[in-house]
């Protein structure tokens, strides 16, 4: 409610602006809807011990309302994110070998191990407009390649922080701002931001409530847009990124190009001994069967899409080079986010310090073939020359995914998709000396989705 007092605090101050002319924009220009969210996973680990399947099922709410703008020079808004996740089955007990399962992938598990009977929270956002530059402080869901939310479970994740926005100038966008907190995609709780190999929730975890970003994206000309992006996790790395796209017309369809370079290296405690030994450290190989140590990370990678009709089939390479993971934020328990890398699959970031990959899709649009509202697509990724103590490893993942959205009638909206994702690697079950560990696994995700509109 502060940041709602203070909307209505900054417009009534306005010269020459009356409370109820402004708010009319305000009202009148509200969009409401209902995002109705069913979602159930089942992951089977393959190999290693401890238990064999993670399964969760629930119902989830999501919320979204966006006012309009008030009138005057400066523009005031408030958007709100309410988000509730039903449990509708919980997936067994945490830690206990008997039940089979183990839950705690969609929800927050209560003091007994059990995943909880339900979850929620609301996040505000206040908004200020001036022509085509706008101010968002709140709850954030941000977009671009040094700081992207998740979305792939039954709730979306969430940030805290102020962020700014302007298409003010022509071909040009740009963003910039201050994340403080992140709230995770099964939490209600709000916590600080770390990297792979210091997060967690043990007393030598570490984490931040600094990350800055800033960039662009510049239309060069018609068909080619190259951006530039900077992220700086405070007292663990900062992140340089430059990425061009090129669509290229040719008779018998569009030939995309997709070229991304992360350049990545410590900042504050993570790049000092004292720092790294009080636990400010990041995952990775740097000899002598040592796993963690200083972000020194760099990512080159291209692809390349053609597309004709319904058909799509992509071509891609990505390699790593340094000594560390690629970093990116993570919650300050350890839960993953999501990467603007081209080998961000639904197991596998392909991340890890050295690896190689090279990827092909093919995806398919049905409509071209009378069954409008119909998609498939197939994945398939294979790395090798991950840096262990033992030997350079690899791994591959598979991943098939459908789905359908009825286009018309009654139902227009009501969608379905299922995927499935087999994943093999060389890695040891269990993290051991000079190598991280990595279970095989196999996966599905069923999700129905409906968004009721409201306003």
């Amino acid at each position: 409610m502060r940041i709602v007092t203070l909307v209505i605090s900054a417009v009534a101050l306005m010269p020459g602006v009356t409370v109820p002319n402004a708010i009319a924009g305000f009202i009148e220009d509200s969009k409401a809807n209902l995002p109705l969210r069913n979602f159930y996973i089942n992951t089977d680990n393959r190999s290693g011990d401890g238990f064999s399947k993670q399964e969760e099922w629930g119902q989830g709410f999501i919320l979204n309302y966006d006012s309009g703008y008030t009138e005057g020079p400066v523009g005031f808004g408030l958007s709100t994110l309410g988000l509730l996740g039903i449990r509708l089955d919980g997936g067994g007990k945490a830690g206990s070998p008997a039940s089979g399962r183990q839950p705690g992938t969609v929800f927050p598990l209560d003091n007994d191990g059990r995943a909880v009977h339900q979850f929620g929270s609301l996040g505000v956002t206040g908004r200020a407009k001036i022509s085509d530059t706008e101010l968002r402080y709140g709850t954030l869901q941000p977009k671009n390649p040094v700081v992207i939310y998740n979305d792939a479970r039954l709730l979306p994740m969430t940030y805290q922080g102020g962020q700014i926005s302007s298409t003010d100038i022509d071909d040009l966008s740009l963003t910039g701002g201050v994340l403080t907190h992140t709230k995770g995609r099964n939490s209600t709780d709000m916590r600080g931001m770390s990297i792979a190999g210091a997060n967690g929730s043990g007393p030598t975890s570490r984490s931040s409530n600094r990350f800055y970003f800033a960039g662009g994206d510049y239309t060069l000309m018609k068909d080619m847009t190259l951006s530039y992006y900077y992220g700086e996790l405070d007292n663990f790395y900062r992140q340089n990124y430059i990425g061009l796209a090129h669509n290229l017309k040719i008779v018998s369809g569009n030939l995309k190009s997709d070229i991304r370079i992360f350049i990545s290296d410590a900042d504050g405690k993570n790049g000092s001994a004292a720092g790294r030994s009080a636990g400010y450290v990041s995952t990775g190989y740097y000899g002598n069967n040592r796993t963690k140590g200083e972000v020194d990370n760099n990512v080159y990678s291209g692809q390349l899409t053609w597309s004709s009709g319904g058909h799509s089939v992509s071509s891609g390479y990505q390699w790593l080079t340094g000594k560390s993971d690629f970093p990116y934020l993570n919650r300050g328990d350890g839960e993953g986010t999501s990467t603007w890398l081209i080998t961000d699959a639904q197991l596998l970031k392909f991340s890890r310090a050295g690896e190689r990959t090279w990827l092909a899709r093919y995806a398919y649009n049905f409509a071209d073939a009378g069954l409008k509202g119909l998609n498939l697509s197939i994945l398939y990724l294979n790395a090798d020359n991950i840096d262990t103590g033992n030997g350079r490893k690899g791994e591959w993942e598979r991943d098939i995914a459908l789905s359908y959205t009825i286009p018309e009638g009654i139902l227009n909206g009501l969608g379905i998709s299922v995927k499935n994702a087999t994943m093999r690697s060389a890695l040891p079950d269990t993290s051991r000396k000079g190598s991280a560990g990595q279970r095989d696994q196999d996966e599905t995700r069923v999700t129905v989705s409906y968004t009721l509109p409201l306003l």
